[in-house]
């Protein structure tokens, strides 16, 4: 849906597009080829982030299955237990096992569903630095204290033992750089490798101090609340999105992991015809111009004012052609019009100066979240050192992966990344442990194979 609306400055018409990330919403129908080139692209786009999730989520399920394969500290129940999981106690009965690991679910669901509020609250009163803080905390714990109880394990594994100084200075380092990575500045890939290895290390955290069956009843309950919380008009995440979006913001980098560096929006600066004069007024309604609250929608930033020229910038979304304006609306001065999309790779061979702050980001986004519960299920399923059910459940929750970014490509929209992966990797953990495992022994030790 496009609309043409008159500046603020009363110069000539300024076409915008109302669009969503990801959507291609075109008035102009009279270019089929170009049409054509734009789902060639999105093809291309969706076929190569699907394998820059795999890899990523890949690599943390392997560090989970390589540390409980060889470090003995995170696949040895020592009576300790989290605060959340109050129903411990040692006995026999099935049913009585069962009902007690609803219970430590549904009481953990609780801490998560009220941490979830509350960080909803936070951010819808843009109390920011609170939850920053909040964020830095946890960050700090994870790549200092956790990991200091990591490489501990691991030095005592493989027996190796380096001085102290040589590991303050390391563990020191690594917490550091990890912290300006996450919370402020730092290469994409290096801010890749502390998400993946903190969602390591949090879902090892989770195998130790979670009793037996309590953690395959935790993936069932928390992969229906990622449902109720995404999918329903009043859920909690699905507000969460919907407002960074309506606010332009991107979600906070400590609890997303990106697949690529190039936002759906590309800051393009417009240089207006530097001999013509405005007044005060004129200009101080141009530079209040903001993007709508729709999340996809144009609009001005405040621009650079100079003597003699006037910059604004114009966020643009790309994968979307904008309607021509009238023959009369053309013939204006002042009209400022973008045919086609611009990807960002063309961007250094255009006219158009690129603005100081302009950062690229683009990509499919996967919480840390998924990764932890991923990276659980796959590496208490190894804890028993069962390699058909390791394999049988990587291959299920990569197909589950796979499945979500085809209904993301379909529906695009955010949408849950655990339902179908988790409850995928269970029936294949249930039945390959419970009937292919069995059934696979019995045929071997009756030597009906050679």
């Amino acid at each position: 849906m496009s609309s043409n609306r008159d500046p603020p400055d009363g110069g000539g018409t300024v076409n915008e597009t109302h669009t969503t990330y990801g959507t291609n919403l075109i008035s102009n129908r009279s270019r089929p080829e170009e049409e054509n080139q734009v789902e060639e692209a999105e093809l291309k786009y969706g076929a190569s982030h699907v394998i820059h999730l795999f890899v990523p989520v890949s690599l943390c399920m392997a560090l989970v299955v390589f540390t409980m394969n060889t470090i003995t500290f995170y696949s040895q129940n020592n009576g300790r237990h989290l605060l959340y999981t109050p129903f411990v106690k040692e006995t026999d009965s099935i049913v009585e096992k069962g009902l007690m690991s609803l219970g430590n679910a549904l009481v953990m669901l609780c801490v998560v569903v009220f941490m979830t509020v509350l960080l909803i609250v936070f951010y819808k009163y843009k109390f920011y630095k609170l939850i920053h803080g909040w964020l830095i905390i946890s960050s700090f714990l994870l790549l200092f204290l956790f990991t200091t109880i990591y490489v501990q394990e691991v030095l005592k594994s493989f027996d190796v033992s380096p001085s102290a100084v040589t590991i303050l200075f390391a563990l020191g380092n690594y917490g550091v750089l990890g912290m300006m990575c996450i919370h402020w500045k730092g290469p994409l890939r290096l801010q890749q490798f502390y998400l993946i290895t903190m969602s390591a290390l949090m879902a090892l955290v989770f195998i130790k101090y979670l009793p037996e069956w309590t953690v395959w009843f935790v993936l069932f309950v928390i992969s229906v609340w990622d449902l109720v919380a995404v999918l329903t008009p009043k859920g909690p995440l699905r507000y969460l999105v919907e407002t960074a979006q309506e606010r332009n913001e991107p979600i906070f980098p400590a609890l997303i992991y990106s697949s690529g560096v190039l936002y759906p929006y590309v800051l393009v600066t417009a240089l207006e015809n530097p001999g013509e004069s405005r007044t005060t007024s004129e200009q101080s309604a141009t530079t209040e111009a903001t993007p709508s609250t729709s999340a996809g929608n144009t609009g001005f930033a405040p621009g650079l004012q100079s003597d003699s020229k006037r910059t604004a910038v114009k966020r643009i979304p790309q994968k979307v052609q904008v309607e021509e304006a009238p023959p009369a609306a053309r013939n204006q001065p002042d009209n400022v019009r973008i045919e086609r999309r611009t990807p960002a790779a063309q961007l250094e061979q255009l006219n158009y100066p690129r603005h100081d702050d302009y950062q690229e980001e683009r990509g499919v986004k996967l919480g840390l979240g998924d990764f932890i519960f991923y990276s659980v299920l796959l590496g208490k399923a190894s804890s028993y050192f069962d390699w058909n059910t390791t394999i049988a459940c990587y291959v299920a929750i990569l197909i589950g992966l796979c499945f979500t970014l085809v209904l993301l490509a379909v529906f695009k929209r955010a949408l849950p990344a655990l339902p179908i992966s988790i409850f995928s990797g269970l029936i294949f953990y249930f039945c390959t442990r419970w009937i292919i495992t069995p059934f696979v022994t019995f045929v071997s030790q009756n030597s009906f194979l050679y």
